[in-house]
């Protein structure tokens, strides 16, 4: 990616996935993955602590809450098709639309069904996160 400021300065970033295998990360190993949907899911509670009232009030807990749902659902579309034959049932169709859902249509996001899935749902991911994470890590 390139830019140029007001200034004329030229800034040239890498593509994060930019090397020999094009835009896809270089990172394979399951359990970094699983480890990493693991800490977004730690940041999540740490954001949500203060309850649903708190959530509802201040955006920025949920832009941070909804930042890390996205993350952690691409953590876990780069999981090794092996790993989810192995836990077949884990939600992983239902993660990866959901990502699309949060990616691709940002605007009509429910922060109602987002505190659901913070409530209902993450703690059951949580839970089968920590037993992959036990027998691949």
């Amino acid at each position: 990616m390139q830019g140029s400021g007001s200034n004329g300065i030229s800034i040239t970033l890498p593509h994060p996935g930019a090397g020999t295998e094009g835009s896809r990360s270089v990172v394979k190993d399951d359990a970094v993955y699983i480890e990493h949907i693991l800490e977004c899911v730690g940041r999540i509670e740490r954001y949500t602590q203060g309850g649903k009232a708190a959530f509802f009030a201040d955006s920025l807990i949920a832009d941070a809450v909804i930042c890390n749902l996205q993350v952690l659902a691409e953590s876990s579309q780069r999981l090794s098709t092996e790993i989810k034959a192995r836990w077949p049932s884990v939600a992983w169709k239902e993660m990866s639309g959901f990502r699309n859902v949060l990616v691709h249509d940002y605007l009509g996001v429910d922060l109602n069904q987002i505190w659901d899935v913070v409530e209902l749902d993450l703690p059951v991911l949580k839970s089968w996160m920590e037993r992959i994470s036990r027998v691949v890590g």
